[in-house]
């Protein structure tokens, strides 16, 4: 009961610190995550209507290079070439979310079944037509998954961008560690869990709504 009566202290005092904390940390991740989508959905799109398989491997094995890299070392990269803080710690995120978005959207678009591509075209449906009324709409619960997949990861991840001054929730684990307190710890990991949970579940409703719509 003592340690469960100074921990809602700590919250009670420091709540505007915590609050900044997590402002810090959703400006991040949510920035990562609105860029990697407005990326990496059309380009997987595109790669779907090229004929050339070697540039599409290539593509692939540019994203799948840049996950293999280490967090913290893609972090500490970042630094001579675009110094410390919010946009070298947004890059860095940026090129690990690529490769699930390009692969469970380029997955969704090949998964259209192609008779049903031609007997739309026999309909008259146009490319953009056949590409937002079929080959979309059946691609989006791929589409959908890598998204929540990219956000529950962008936003643990988000942590490690204090390593390079981004501030954000790592920065309170970070303190924590610092002064040896258990409180920031603590509080620095279960709110980022809190976020990713609250996130996808959000995510999971939207996905629920537009399949019924």
């Amino acid at each position: 009961m003592e340690f469960l009566s100074e921990y809602l202290t700590y919250l009670s005092d420091e709540y505007l610190s915590l609050l900044h904390y997590m402002y810090e940390h959703i400006l991040i991740s949510f920035t990562v995550i609105i860029l990697s989508v407005c990326f990496s959905v059309p380009l997987a799109v595109y790669m779907t209507k090229m004929k050339n398989n070697k540039i599409k491997a290539l593509i692939f094995n540019i994203a799948n290079i840049f996950q293999t890299i280490p967090t913290l070392a893609l972090l500490a990269i970042m630094i001579p070439i675009l110094g410390i803080g919010f946009t070298p710690a947004v890059v860095a995120l940026l090129l690990y979310a690529l490769l699930p978005l390009l692969r469970n959207t380029y997955a969704g678009m090949e998964s259209v079944n192609p008779e049903i591509i031609e007997a739309a075209k026999g309909m008259g449906f146009g490319t953009f037509q056949r590409l937002f009324k079929i080959e979309l709409p059946v691609a989006f619960p791929y589409v959908m998954s890598g998204i929540r997949v990219t956000a529950v990861y962008i936003i643990s991840w988000t942590t490690l961008a204090a390593l390079i001054g981004a501030g954000g929730l790592g920065d309170l684990v970070l303190a924590g560690i610092g002064y040896n307190d258990k409180f920031m710890i603590f509080t620095g990991t279960i709110l980022a869990i809190v976020i990713a949970v609250l996130l996808d579940l959000v995510f999971g409703r939207v996905e629920k709504i537009v399949k019924r719509a």
